[in-house]
């Protein structure tokens, strides 16, 4: 078998042979060799224990870190001749023993290739590459499992499982990543086993949830999380969009309308230079949370209608609390949940076109989400029927169009009251309290309905209001 390997991994190979240890690439890289992927970071594992191996590392590397020390990893970085920079991690052999109850290993160093590959996820990343003599080493046959887009584990998967819960959302992920399947018993012991995922801390399940929707297919692995059960208690929202069709069929499958939005939404992400670069985690956790409050919100009404009166709202608050609770940062959780709130928001406008001022109003309310929820409602219209489906894209095409010709004459985003709160006191004769508030929230909203207005024209306004309805609370 031919490998163009990475020249680097020879030449650590030759400098660990040197001194009489062996080293094997191993996971994920030799797995990328095999389907043409390409790998950035490269992951050995060695028979040599970190002290031993550590002067090695920091000989060869620009530079040089340890704090997988306590796991029996070293890493280091090089910069090549042409600028670019290739970091590498060295493990030593590990034969790993678990605690049920925890997710952390116990570390127990092994003493061969073959028994660290025998503890590793899954067969296509149980393989190495012995260098610097470029020996494939593939005892569970990851190589054939590659060729038939499996996953399957190399040990019997309830002890694999059960050893590291982790393993069995790392295959959810890896359907989404590699376009691969999981094999009927490998998928059987996920579906028997899916309650041990709540051992595995929300960070790490977060971690893989985010590694899933940043890939090339999120499609394929939220249907696998959903059909293992494991989104039933990792993402239990998603699989509740599994509504039953009534006998009329009066509405259709909002788990599958929401897979058609996530696509949607990918295909509406931009290149490096656009709006929302792609992949784009933010857009893409609204386009899977944006119909999440749907099933509570659902309502049998007269003539054999259905409604989902207020879902946009409940979505967010539900959107917000499962966010927070797989520990997203916070700045994603508010994010999302501001995209969830306001994507119903632009609908009245295919009814009947906008003011200037409703415009303001929409890009002002959205702030930095502007483009994102754009791609999102835009995603969300999925309607078989052409003429509904022109209409609704000439709008938001004129709409953006509006908001392209008002930001030339004004900043939008930067709107504040033609007043503000110290001139707002001086002219009415008011200490700072509730009453300044109200004031400075009327000024700000009579200038998103008028635009800029002179100085004396915002005084007589604010005196105006005050006299008729400012004084009255």
């Amino acid at each position: 078998m031919g490998f163009e390997v990475w020249p680097e991994a020879i030449e650590l190979g030759e400098l660990f042979k040197e001194q009489g240890y062996e080293l094997a690439l191993v996971g994920g890289p030799v797995r990328d060799l095999l389907l043409h992927r390409p790998s950035h970071d490269l992951d050995f594992c060695t028979s040599a224990r970190p002290e031993e191996f550590e002067p090695i590392l920091r000989k060869w590397g620009n530079g040089f870190w340890d704090m997988g020390r306590k796991f029996g990893t070293l890493g280091a970085m090089k910069k090549r001749a042409d600028g670019s920079e290739i970091g590498v991690e060295v493990t030593t052999y590990r034969s790993d023993k678990y605690d049920p109850e925890s997710r952390k290993p116990e570390v127990n160093y092994g003493d061969s290739l073959e028994g660290d590959l025998s503890r590793r996820d899954f067969t296509v990343n149980a393989m190495a590459l012995r260098v610097p003599e470029c020996e494939f080493v593939d005892p569970f046959g990851g190589a054939n499992d590659i060729n038939k887009k499996i996953l399957r584990t190399p040990v019997d998967p309830r002890q694999s499982f059960d050893d590291d819960p982790l393993r069995m959302m790392r295959a959810v992920r890896f359907v989404a990543q590699l376009g691969f399947r999981i094999e009927p018993e490998t998928a059987e012991a996920i579906t028997a086993m899916v309650d041990r995922i709540e051992i595995v801390s929300a960070e790490r399940v977060r971690d893989e949830l985010t590694k899933l929707l940043m890939s090339d297919d999120p499609h394929a692995g939220i249907e696998a999380l959903v059909e293992s059960g494991l989104a039933d208690i990792v993402l239990p929202e998603i699989p509740a969009l599994q509504l039953e069709l009534d006998e009329h069929h009066r509405h259709k499958d909002v788990f599958q309308h929401t897979l058609m939005v996530v696509d949607r939404a990918i295909a509406l992400e931009t290149g490096p230079d656009g709006p929302v670069p792609a992949p784009d985690l933010t857009l893409r956790l609204a386009a899977l949370m944006h119909d999440v409050g749907k099933p509570r919100t659902r309502r049998f009404e007269a003539g054999g209608k259905v409604s989902f009166h207020h879902h946009d709202l409940v979505g967010a608050k539900m959107t917000r609390k499962r966010l927070k609770a797989l520990r997203f940062d916070h700045h994603i959780v508010e994010d999302v949940a501001d995209l969830v709130a306001l994507h119903l928001r632009f609908h009245g406008y295919i009814d009947e076109p906008w003011t200037d001022a409703a415009v303001r109003r929409y890009v002002r309310d959205a702030g930095h989400l502007y483009h994102r929820l754009n791609r999102l409602t835009r995603a969300d219209a999925t309607t078989q029927n052409k003429r509904k489906a022109r209409m609704f894209s000439e709008a938001m095409d004129d709409m953006e169009a509006r908001v392209i010709e008002l930001k030339k004459k004004e900043d939008i985003d930067a709107i504040r009251p033609d007043l503000d709160g110290d001139e707002i006191m001086e002219i009415l004769g008011l200490t700072p309290g509730r009453e300044v508030g109200r004031a400075r929230k009327h000024m700000l909203d009579y200038r998103l309905d008028n635009g800029p207005v002179e100085h004396d024209v915002a005084v007589a306004e604010l005196k105006r209001w005050y006299e008729e309805e400012g004084a009255e609370a």
